[in-house]
């Protein structure tokens, strides 16, 4: 439908943002993140956020941007190792971290899309990631309780979208927007394109539009995190 699209990233969170909101932020270093939805949230001044990202970007862009505002209260992430401003802040006392092996936050968020609230896995058993959590034998194998999770809010990046935010990613842009759409209350994508729909190839659409509440068209840098050269 039509009405799923709005003028700008400012216009598509009206309404939505709020003090101590959960956000989930698609991306995985600088690939696939939705930075025009990241600007317009620090825009609108919402602080004490929870925010549910692989990584928090780099220092002057991403996520990072939201933590120079410190408007951030606590990721939960898994990896953060590209980001003085996350590091000086965590090692402060200044910023919550809930640190995940990547595969159990890949399916934290999956399973909060699916209605699933918990789910036991091998990983993290007899480290840190395990203490203050449910421990429990399968065939002679012990796991840990993993919760589900879900947020406020999802904003995510995809290459194309038709109007009634049907879905399509580009390699490895892909990355956690997928899942992430599935478990926001709203979820919000931006796109390089919008098409009619009919146009889209049904085989090739990764997010159904049931999914997407508002979409909008962004204009994108396209920066490289870490330049290599021979």
């Amino acid at each position: 439908m039509a009405d799923k699209i709005y003028s700008d990233a400012k216009a598509a969170l009206d309404g939505l943002t709020f003090d101590g909101m959960t956000v989930m932020a698609g991306g995985f270093g600088l690939c696939g993140i939705p930075e025009n939805l990241i600007l317009a949230l620090r825009d609108s001044g919402a602080k004490d956020l929870t925010v549910i990202s692989n990584n928090a970007g780099v220092d002057d862009f991403g996520l990072g941007l939201l933590l120079h505002t410190r408007q951030i209260k606590k990721m939960i992430s898994s990896y953060v190792g590209e980001n003085k401003t996350f590091e000086s802040q965590y090692l402060n006392g200044e910023l919550e971290l809930e640190f995940n092996p990547q595969g159990t936050l890949a399916e934290r968020i999956r399973a909060g899309g699916a209605g699933i609230p918990g789910f036991y896995t091998k990983t993290g058993v007899g480290t840190l990631v395990a203490e203050g959590k449910e421990h429990k034998d399968f065939d002679g194998e012990t796991y840990i309780m993993e919760t589900g999770l879900v947020a406020d809010v999802s904003i995510v990046k995809a290459w194309k979208a038709d109007t009634q935010g049907n879905l399509v990613f580009r390699k490895t842009a892909r990355n956690f927007n997928p899942m992430m759409a599935t478990a926001g209350k709203v979820t919000i994508a931006e796109v390089e394109e919008i098409v009619e729909v009919g146009e889209l190839d049904p085989d090739c659409i990764q997010t159904p539009g049931i999914f997407v509440q508002r979409l909008i068209k962004g204009e994108h840098e396209k920066r490289i995190e870490q330049r290599t050269t021979q």
